[in-house]
């Protein structure tokens, strides 16, 4: 691991990330921004965001953008909101509003 970035407590469903994050696991880094840009689901725009911020760690340890690839990214259930929500007869259902934590780790590229 030469970069890592975290996101946690994402307003979105793990399932609905693991999704997007299965289309870039493995690739270099500009291809996997490139899918993210084309790819039309609501995680993308945080997924790119942290991912972003993997790159510039990455940077900041003298790196080039394209020595880079997305060795390990994981979307792991974070804590849920319990909300209610008015049902028939005057009775309550529950609603559980999942969060995501999200972890990106570079690597370099072996050529």
């Amino acid at each position: 691991m030469i970069a890592h970035a975290k996101g946690k407590f994402l307003r979105v469903s793990p399932t609905k990330v693991r999704q997007v994050i299965d289309l870039i696991r493995g690739r270099d880094v500009s291809s996997s921004l490139a899918i993210l840009r084309h790819v039309n689901k609501a995680s993308t725009k945080t997924i790119g965001k942290i991912l972003e911020s993997a790159i510039s760690n990455a940077k900041q340890k003298g790196l080039n953008e394209d020595q880079l690839y997305v060795s390990k990214i994981v979307a792991d259930q974070g804590p849920s909101w319990k909300r209610f929500r008015a049902a028939a007869f005057g009775r309550a259902t529950g609603i559980l509003k999942k969060t995501t934590h999200l972890t990106i780790e570079l690597d370099l590229l072996t050529k």
